[in-house]
Formats: C-alpha cells, structure tokens, sequence
C-alpha cells in the first residue's frame, strides 16, 4: 500500500521532518518557495500540506487538492489558511498552539528591558563613535506597574516574570475569574481605562477581532500616564499605528516596541519608521530554536495522528471525532456552539463557572465533542479564531472557568435537551436548547418557557405585562427598518414580567436600542448575534 504523501512548504525544524518521516509511514517531500501555481500544479497527488506563514493555502490550492486530507500551520494563527474553504472540502486544518508560548513571552519581556533602558539607540550610538551617557538614561521595572492586556498563555508567563523583577502587576481581562487572577498573583481591573491611567508599561496579549482592532486608538493613548512604554507582540492591529506614531512625537509615549504589524513586512512609507523612541523587530516572538523544535514537532505528531490512526488533534475546523460519531452527533455539535454563543452574550463577564446539562436521547451518545463545541461558542469572545473545539477546555482553564457536566435520563418535555448556566459576579444565567424533528430550536432562557430560532439577530426583552406592549415595540422597530422574523412571548404571571424573544432580519442599531429601552416598562433589552 502507498504511504500518504506529505509536502512541506515552508522550512520547518528537523525535528519536525523527521517526525513525521520516523518509520517510514508517510512519504514526505520538502519544497519550499513555491508560487501559488506551482502549488495548485503539485497539490493534486498529496495528502497533507505544512506550511507556516509565507505560503498563502488559498482557496484554488485547497480545491486542487484531490486527495487533500489535512492542512497543518506549523504555528498558532491559521490567518494563511483559508479555514472556510478548507472546511468546506472536508479538509481538517490543524495548528500547533502551545509551541512558542515561552519564546514570546520572553520576547515581550526583552522590548520591555530594551525600552526601560534605551538599549538599541544607545548600542548604535557607540557603534557611531559616540559616548552619550547623559541621553540614554533609562528607568527600572522595580516597583513599577506593569498592565497586561489579555492573561492567556502567554500574558500569564510575562506576568511572572515581571513579578521577579519586583514589578507590581495589573491586569485586563474580561474572561478571567478573580480566582485565577489571584493564583497569578495579579491585580485584575474591570475596566481598561484604570489599566491604561495606573500602568508604567503596557504590553499586550489579546487576539485580533472586531472587538479589539485598534484597542489602543488615539482616545485610549490619551488616558495612559504620560512617560509610558508601550509593548506589543500579540497582533498587528491591535494599535491604531499612526496614533502611536503621534504620541510618541509628542512624547506622551516615552517608549515603545513592536514586534508585530497591521501590514507585514513592515512598509517603507509607515510612520512608524522614523517614530522616535521606537524599537522595531520583524516579528520574531516564535523565533528561537526551541519554539522552531517544538512546533514543528506539535504539527508533525498532530498529523502522522490524522493521516494514519484517524485521530484529530489540535483541529481549528472540526472536533476529535471518527467520520462515523460525526455523523450523529454532526447536528448536536452545530448547535452546542450556537447555544453557547448566545449564552456568553447574557452571561456575567467574569463567569467563573459553566455547566452543561444533557438529558433525554443525547446521554446515549459521547457528548465530549458536544461539550466542546459548547465551549468553542461560549469562549470565542474571549479567545477569538484561535479557540477551536480542541484547544477550548485548556483555555477555559486559563481564565479560571470550571467546566461541568449533568445528565438527566428522563427526557421531561423534550426527546433530548441540552441546557447552559453560567454563573459569576453572583448571578447565574441559562439557555436551553432542544431539537424539533431536525429542527433546533431555543426552548427556555433563563428557565422560562420560550421558543426562537438560533439565527442571525435576536432581540431578547424582559418587560412588564402589559397590553400594547408588542404593538409598541413592533412600531418601533418598523419606524427604523427593522423587520420581525418570528417572535415568542413568555410571562410568569398575568400583569407580571413577560419575556419576548424576537428574531429580527437585521440588527437594530444602537440608538434603536436606546430607544427602546427608555421605555419604562422594558426592564432590559438586549441583542444576541448569532
């Protein structure tokens, strides 16, 4: 039988070719530097494909892959991958996430000493002949406050090695639980702006998404103490580069270094080429040997696991499951993932505790992949893309979330029924969810009796029972363009509190939703985007 043929398409370690040569199981190939045609003519004879991040995997290389059976990122982002066309091929993409964890901590924690010390302008003042003490004098980390933003792997190693240094440590994380942040040994804020007014240094260790692009604009470098240094080696994006440039022009930001970009490289016409007081490197946080090893090594197990025992590991696009057990539970783990999205939209920021409760038909099955893919949706507001069903209960153990699972064997009101909580800040939230036939549907929130869609927008009102109430949220949303969908009325008493659940065609605006919640008979109102 012919082993499954490997290409790998960008350098990786050794150690990591012969892994996944070791035995002689798979036929790997190495060929770097390929052009997108060049791939699209090979690509058709392999099984799997490793690359890091200069081979772009696009959409016509993934749809020229006849026998394409896994993509592996030798590394953590997956944004060279076409992660959408991949899944829809039935290619698994797998990732190496915890290979460089210490390499870029201690990267960031590197800039943090070049900045406090002025270390690279001084080096090249010598090497110009010079003997400038008197301009390069730094500061000490000792009994300064260092503000991380984002306290996952690798915000959690920079915290500790800070705290060696003598530095007081602050931290914001919407995602952390306060036990978690004490075991860290740092103090956690609610609030970013209390970071950024109290922080001598700022590095930050946050995914990229909508939420957090351009996190430090113009506004929020204003708010920062004047005097600080800034650190970023997380993700291009996360600081609005043209207001860094001006801040430290205007010396409100003493110091800064960046290791990461929003366009890589870095182009000739960026201000941030002749910004003073700015240590640049070429995005180097995984670059040292041992990170290099250990991914390398992470992909190539990962995918010697798919190629030739079946087995998912480390998968960005589907759980660890067989063909066969997908197939069953395919439906259960699409809609594990909806409900837990919606149900991190209403939750406490600071949950510090989540329990999935199956009962009915679905405690026949392995529900692990279930739980995951709950997971997945409840996490990804905190982690991003980077969270997958196979890397979600490691996460949620890093913000200090305790995961449960509750079985009831009696079906009650339903064939099978999977129910969320989350509890923190001392209040506990709940969805549930159950299927009609093959249609799912959201049947209690909260524990009230409801039934809505999982899609798109909702809108999800608690009110007083009163007559006109629909007719007078109806006419508000219609006065904005806003159409209803579906809609489901719940209340637990006559003249009592009424929940309305309202899957809208679009998303209402903020200053609809202002609107509608001036009225004093609506006691919130929120949207849910799923």
């Amino acid at each position: 039988m012919t082993p499954p043929k490997v290409l790998i398409a960008d350098s990786i370690s050794q150690r990591g070719i012969d892994e996944l040569s070791r035995d002689g199981a798979l036929d790997v190939t190495v060929k770097t530097g390929l052009s997108e045609r060049d791939l699209v003519d090979l690509i058709p004879q392999f099984s799997a494909l490793v690359v890091r991040s200069e081979t772009k995997v696009t959409a016509d290389i993934l749809n020229a892959g006849a026998q394409l059976r896994v993509v592996g990122r030798a590394g953590v982002g997956v944004d060279n991958v076409d992660v959408e066309t991949a899944t829809r091929r039935g290619i698994i993409v797998l990732n190496a996430p915890g290979g460089n964890t210490v390499s870029t901590a201690e990267h960031a924690f590197s800039l943090l000493l070049c900045v406090a010390r002025k270390i690279p302008p001084a080096e090249a003042s010598v090497r110009a002949g010079n003997w400038d003490r008197k301009n390069f004098e730094g500061v000490e980390l000792y009994n300064k406050t260092l503000g991380i933003i984002g306290m996952g792997r690798i915000g959690s190693e920079l915290s500790r090695r800070a705290i060696a240094f003598g530095m007081r440590v602050v931290a914001y994380d919407p995602y952390l639980s306060a036990a978690r942040a004490r075991s860290l040994q740092v103090e956690l804020v609610d609030e970013l702006d209390d970071l950024l007014a109290s922080a001598d240094f700022i590095s930050l260790h946050t995914p990229l998404t909508n939420e957090t692009r351009h996190l430090l604009d113009l506004a929020r470098l204003k708010k920062t103490k004047r005097g600080v240094h800034i650190i970023n080696c997380a993700r291009g994006g996360l600081i609005d580069e043209d207001a860094l440039a001006k801040a430290l022009e205007d010396r409100h930001v003493a110091g800064a270094a960046l290791d990461v970009f929003e366009t890589e490289p870095l182009p000739a016409n960026s201000p941030l080429r002749s910004a003073p007081h700015l240590v640049l490197t070429p995005h180097l946080g995984a670059s040292t040997a041992e990170a290099q090893q250990g991914v390398g090594i992470e992909i190539g197990q990962s995918i010697r696991a798919a190629l030739l025992e079946g087995t998912i590991r480390n998968a960005v696009n589907m759980p660890n499951l067989d063909a066969k057990t997908l197939a069953v539970i395919g439906p259960h783990l699409r809609f594990g993932e909806k409900l837990g999205r919606f149900l991190s939209q209403i939750a406490p920021r600071r949950a510090d505790a989540l329990n999935i409760n199956y009962s009915g038909k679905v405690n026949e099955v392995d529900t692990t992949a279930i739980t995951r893919s709950v997971l997945k949706g409840f996490l990804q507001a905190a982690g991003g893309t980077d969270v997958n069903e196979v890397n979600a209960p490691a996460f949620a153990e890093s913000l200090g979330l305790k995961i449960s699972e509750s079985r009831l064997s009696a079906p009650g009101d339903y064939t099978d029924m999977l129910e969320l909580s989350a509890a923190g800040e001392g209040k506990t939230v709940s969805v549930g969810g159950a299927f009609f036939g093959a249609t799912p549907r959201i049947v209690s929130i909260n524990s009230r009796p409801v039934e809505a869609r999982p899609h798109g927008a909702m809108l999800v009102l608690e009110n007083s029972d009163r007559p006109g109430m629909v007719g007078r949220i109806g006419t508000l949303l219609g006065d904005h363009g806003v159409n209803i969908a579906t809609m489901s009325l719940s209340r637990n008493q006559a003249g009592g509190t009424a929940l309305t659940v309202l899957n809208l065609d679009t998303a209402p605006s903020p200053e609809l939703l202002d609107k509608i919640r001036a009225n004093e008979d609506i006691h919130s109102a929120q949207v849910i985007e799923l």
